[in-house]
């Protein structure tokens, strides 16, 4: 009797991975893994976009570096929770622009030398205020900007440790929020919602 050699086999966490890799969602869908769930979001709504476009115009017009950013950017981040990594796909992904983070990036690109991740919250709000911020709180991303439509705030999360952000400051929509550097202006919110 002769042994034969046989290919190892994937872990859970390796098939999880590959079927997320593999996945052909409908245009206008994303797909994300976070925290060992497959997550397909459908094509936002119009007032998600009003605040996406009403933040980042004015991180494109005030900040005191000129910026990228990129919408819908898949960031591949540390692993957590049940996942071998995660796949996330923030609203924007802001970047200084004379390091040039998006030129020749693929899709699914680290997230070393992003400055600030903006998430509108949608269809599910929960993931957005707890599992995402922990991924990018384990990635070791600056700052995280959470325009939270359900409870009508901006929070800004700042100081990654770990898990989570150490620092936090909210405002209500119609105040302004202060963005450290390199922004290093006031966003102003009262046109948001």
């Amino acid at each position: 009797m002769t042994a034969m050699a046989h290919a190892p086999m994937p872990t859970d966490e390796e098939t999880l991975l590959d079927y997320f890799l593999a996945l052909d969602t409908p245009t206008g869908f994303r797909a994300e893994l976070i925290e060992g769930e497959i997550v397909v979001t459908p094509p936002t709504d119009g007032t998600h976009e009003h605040c996406f476009s009403g933040v980042v115009s004015q991180i494109m017009r005030k900040s005191a570096v000129d910026m990228d950013v990129s919408g819908y950017k898949g960031l591949t981040m540390p692993r957590g929770g049940r996942c071998p990594k995660n796949h996330v796909i923030p609203d924007a992904t802001i970047a200084p622009r004379e390091i040039r983070l998006f030129r020749g990036a693929d899709p699914w690109m680290p997230s070393d030398g992003v400055a600030m991740v903006v998430e509108v919250t949608s269809s599910n709000p929960e993931r957005d205020r707890v599992a995402k911020r922990h991924c990018y709180a384990r990635a070791g991303i600056p700052l995280y900007l959470l325009v939270d439509r359900g409870k009508s705030t901006l929070t800004l999360f700042s100081e990654p440790s770990g898990d989570d952000y150490e620092g936090h400051n909210t405002a209500p929509i119609g105040k302004s929020l202060p963005l450290p550097d390199p922004f290093s202006f006031d966003l102003e919110t009262i046109d948001l919602l």
